[in-house]
């Protein structure tokens, strides 16, 4: 808009002035002399008025100019001529170099070798152009030629910093890190504000462990401000860390002061903090050396911290090491780290219950492996427990990874200052490896975390008689004890009512859980084979009257006299608590005689024939059959029985049917270890 004011006011005053010569008075006369012979014989004017004037000087001057114009181009036209060859040829060299950019670009190796040789040719001396002949070189696979290319950009001052870059890749490449750290220390020389050459030589000094010079390094990239203060300060502690830790044994102040610095640039550095502490412990700073861990703890909880925070006075008992990590726990409260702290010191302190608290936080809230493994270990320390730790190892399998240094995929039992595998500095964090999240293992009950209650076999519940027989009860086949007496005449009671009226005197012991019944920790828990009751320990029992059998007089077995083989006359009454006969009995679901299925066992007849001495074949000694008298001289007659056990079937066995109880009454039943 201000131009077009600005032709119009021009243009204005161009009219104007036209203007102002048309309204002069008078005219312009322009005279000359006319000669003939060589004698004046008059003159000539031109007169007109100013305005015809200015516009035959202003038409006269555009020829002049036309005119000078011609003759310069006559004159320059050969410089004019390879000026415009020259152009020419080189927007054909800028063609070719953004065409091989392009087939460089896109991998064809081929297209874009062809348009570089081009470029090169159309263009001299073009770094352009010797930087697509190498980077094309380098992607068909030419690595000596690459190597050749770049060395010759060394030559040129305005190409040295791009040849050394190109030879620093190729080293790297061929994984050459004393080349590589050459190129790049001369590249930092060449231009110290090249931020890949600062970064290279303080990584390879890194890695090399010259922290002398990185720390140089270091400062030399801060002032060319390659990075900004804080990862100034980070880095810086991080050398200072390594360059004590290298330092400690040798120079121990050096290394302190050097740690001391570390910590106070970076306080969450949890190798500075642990450093500083251990080695202000052996200067006798004890207070020092709780502080540096205290404020560290309170920025990043660490197990190293808590570990080094327990032992931060030597000498000190168990009991003190736990109360100290209790009161660092608790400036930083409610973390699976101080919880974990606190239950290693517990363990150390023998306070399995303080211990089994702290566990149980960190496994209902975030549980991890070791968590598991430390509960194992609560139940191997505190109850030997065997079967409970098998169970907490077995979850620890499943369970979620614990925090480890890592850096670039490598996992490493301590921090170091520098990734093996890039040569970064500062590349390892505290962090879980693999993607297991707290959401994958099994919740947790809090009876898990309970001390167990085992019994133990002196404990056992002791055999007491019961009335009713039942399916839960087994009854114990108890030998009943006969005093050989002379029969009395004078008992008005025949021998049905005598069988109808006693009682079978039988003990009975509850079947219930005891210990760990039906797993593999029943062996463990059950009571030993000599603990058992068996038929002489119910002997020695104080007799105790059962409940009487329901039976009848009618339903009562007669008196059948024993076999003439056997020496003695034996009857088969089950109520008949005599000499001689072993009665095994079970109430069926029917509630049947018991009697009926007794079967008379006449193994023991000589046996008990030999202690009464005065009895007679045909002759039935009756007597009070006493469960609680003991036979002085069945020892040896114990010691030749076999073995009997208090359990008629395993736990699970459901028993016989009820058609195959009277034959599995009669048949022997084969006895199991469980």
């Amino acid at each position: 808009m201000i131009r077009v004011l600005i032709f119009f006011a021009l243009l204005f005053a161009v009219a104007l002035g036209f203007a102002w010569m048309a309204d002069l008075p008078g005219t312009i006369q322009i005279s000359w002399p006319v000669y003939e012979n060589g004698q004046q014989v008059g003159t000539d004017i031109w007169e007109q008025s100013p305005v015809i004037v200015g516009l035959a000087a202003a038409v006269f001057l555009a020829v002049f100019l036309v005119i000078v114009w011609a003759i310069r181009v006559v004159l320059k036209s050969p410089q004019i001529a390879s000026r415009f060859f020259r152009r020419r040829r080189k927007d054909k060299g800028y063609n070719a170099l953004s065409q091989g950019l392009i087939a460089l670009g896109t991998g064809n190796a081929k297209l874009a070798r062809r348009h570089a040789l081009d470029a090169d040719k159309l263009l001299d001396d073009e770094p352009a152009a010797k930087l697509l002949l190498a980077q094309t070189a380098q992607l068909a696979g030419k690595d000596d030629e690459a190597r050749q290319r770049f060395e010759a950009m060394l030559e040129d001052p305005a190409t040295k910093a791009l040849g050394l870059h190109g030879l620093f890749i190729e080293a790297e490449r061929h994984k050459e890190p004393v080349a590589a750290r050459h190129y790049a220390e001369e590249a930092a020389k060449t231009s110290p504000g090249l931020e890949w050459a600062g970064k290279a030589v303080l990584g390879y000094q890194a890695v090399a462990h010259h922290w002398d010079e990185a720390l140089k390094t270091l400062e030399r990239n801060y002032a060319a401000k390659m990075l900004d203060k804080k990862t100034y300060r980070r880095q810086r502690a991080v050398i200072l860390t390594a360059l004590a830790m290298k330092l400690e044994d040798g120079e121990p102040e050096r290394a302190y002061s050097l740690a001391k610095e570390a910590h106070g640039l970076a306080l969450d550095l949890v190798p500075a903090a642990v450093l500083t502490s251990r080695l202000a412990t052996r200067r006798g700073d004890i207070r020092k050396a709780s502080k540096v861990l205290e404020a560290t703890w309170r920025l990043f909880p660490h197990p190293d911290l808590a570990e080094t925070y327990a032992h931060v006075r030597t000498g000190d008992s168990a009991v003190d090491r736990l109360k100290r990590v209790k009161s660092l726990s608790a400036q930083r409260a409610n973390t699976p780290e101080g919880a974990l702290a606190i239950a290693r010191a517990a363990m150390e302190a023998r306070e399995f219950e303080e211990a089994r608290q702290q566990l149980k936080k960190v496994l209902q809230s975030e549980p991890t492996r070791q968590a598991f493994l430390l509960m194992a270990e609560v139940e191997e320390a505190e109850h030997g427990d065997r079967g409970r730790t098998r169970d907490w190892l077995a979850r620890a399998v499943s369970a979620p990874l614990d925090k480890v240094w890592m850096a670039d995929g490598i996992i490493s039992a301590e921090w170091q200052p520098v990734s093996p595998v890039t040569g970064k500095l500062d590349a390892f964090q505290w962090a879980t490896p693999g993607s297991l999240s707290d959401e994958d293992g099994p919740l947790l009950e809090d009876s898990l975390f309970d001390a167990p209650a085992l019994p133990s076999a002196a404990s056992a519940e002791p055999v007491r008689p019961v009335a009713d027989v039942d399916d839960s009860a087994v009854v114990l086949e108890v030998e009943p004890v006969t005093k050989a007496t002379d029969p009395k005449p004078s008992d008005p009671r025949s021998d049905a009512d005598k069988a109808a009226g006693a009682a079978p005197e039988a003990t009975t012991v509850p079947v219930g859980k005891q210990g760990y019944e039906g797993t593999t920790d029943d062996v463990k828990f059950s009571p030993a084979l000599k603990d058992l009751p068996d038929a002489t320990a119910a002997k020695a029992a104080p007799k105790e009257e059962a409940a009487p059998a329901k039976t009848s007089p009618k339903e009562a077995a007669p008196m059948t006299p024993a076999k003439p083989s056997s020496g003695a006359s034996e009857p088969a009454g089950k109520a008949q608590g005599q000499n001689g006969p072993e009665v095994s009995s079970k109430a069926d679901a029917k509630g049947e005689d018991a009697s009926k299925n007794a079967e008379v066992k006449p193994s023991s007849a000589k046996a008990d024939e030999a202690k009464t001495g005065d009895a007679k074949p045909g002759e039935a000694k009756p007597g009070d059959a006493k469960s609680g008298e003991t036979k002085s001289g069945s020892s040896k007659d114990d010691l030749n029985r076999p073995i009997e056990f208090p359990l008629s079937r395993m736990p699970d066995d459901p028993g016989p049917d009820e058609d195959d109880d009277i034959e599995a009454s009669k048949t022997p039943r084969p006895r199991f270890f469980n």
